[in-house]
């Protein structure tokens, strides 16, 4: 796994692509990579798209992704989609991707809505989504050999984290050719926010909260876009982070931050969601059954809640949708 130094959740997997197809890349002339996302964020021009002259008996537009001003199809009909973080975008909007990697096809939130998907595996193969006849792919910006897979079909890259989850969502409305379903859901997101908002800040009060996964080296705390419900505990429901979480995982731009046990203190708020991380093997319990952790004003009252260590590490809509009741139902319960 990533160490504090070069840290993306999950995106472990589309390293070990990039690192497999590109050297495959130089043996064969039929490979390419997945992703090797980069997670900070930067400024650029918000996506678009634009009428262009038809290719083939395909109608084509021009849209602007993180590789460049790509031509995708206006009504792409088989998408697949080798980054895992953002099939849930397609799953609302109704554009179920033909192939999804195997991290998306484990998603609990996604079950009974991948019917007729095809599992691209933990390592997706240029060979494997040539079979699947794709008329649209999916990639991390950053992928090596980019160029492999547009011998297949057009690529789109997306730089992960570059634009918040509302801006994506249309962004991808506007790739799929389904806008009106993507400004619906924002809408309706929109709404069902306002109206839980100030009960959840009634019950709240000037509490803090905390976002913590236990991992090999110490704990993970997680900010405000960073998957784990930080979207909406933070970003929607406003409500705050004990002071050394919010410099270090929220103020900093990072979205994480990783500490050791005993600083855990210094970092727990008054109420808790954690998880252990799924990132690598270790033992949560090392953290759960210490004394540092028992001792926590959380921990004593009761305002921990678990989350779902292989679902909530994403923060696409469908996911969302899934965390809004779990993070609403727990939030109103503290004590």
């Amino acid at each position: 796994m990533k160490t504090s130094k070069s840290f993306y959740p999950l995106l472990v997997l589309t390293l070990a692509l990039t690192l497999l197809l590109g050297a495959c890349g130089q043996a064969a002339g039929n490979n390419a990579s997945e992703s090797n996302a980069s997670e900070n964020t930067s400024s650029q021009a918000p996506a678009s798209t634009t009428e262009a002259e038809p290719a083939g008996d395909g109608e084509l537009v021009t849209f602007q992704a993180g590789n460049g001003d790509i031509q995708v199809p206006k009504n792409p009909k088989r998408i697949v989609d080798t980054t895992a973080f953002y099939t849930g975008y397609f799953l609302a909007l109704g554009a179920t991707p033909v192939g999804i990697q195997e991290k998306a096809m484990n998603n609990p939130y996604f079950e009974g809505m991948l019917d007729g998907v095809e599992n691209l595996g933990e390592v997706p193969t240029p060979e494997k989504i040539l079979s699947l006849n794709p008329d649209l792919i999916i990639v991390f910006n950053g992928t090596e050999g980019i160029e492999k897979l547009e011998e297949i079909a057009p690529v789109v890259a997306i730089d992960y984290g570059k634009k918040n989850y509302k801006e994506q969502m249309l962004d991808f409305g506007k790739l799929t050719g389904k806008e009106t379903e993507a400004k619906a859901w924002v809408e309706q997101w929109e709404k069902k926010i306002s109206d839980i908002k100030p009960q959840i800040q009634a019950a709240v009060g000037e509490k803090t909260v905390s976002i913590l996964n236990p991992y090999a080296k110490g704990l993970y705390v997680f900010g405000h876009n960073y998957g784990r419900g930080g979207d909406i505990i933070y970003g929607e429901f406003d409500l705050k982070a004990p002071p050394e979480a919010q410099k270090e995982a929220i103020d900093s731009g990072t979205g994480w931050a990783s500490i050791s046990l005993e600083k855990l203190p210094e970092f727990s708020g008054d109420i808790i969601f954690t998880s252990p991380w799924s990132g690598d093997k270790s033992d949560p319990q090392i953290v759960y059954d210490s004394a540092i952790w028992k001792a926590l004003p959380a921990v004593k009252a009761g305002n921990v809640f678990q989350l779902n260590a292989e679902a909530d590490t994403y923060n696409d809509p469908v996911t969302f949708e899934a965390q809004f009741k779990f993070i609403t139902e727990s939030l109103l319960s503290v004590k």
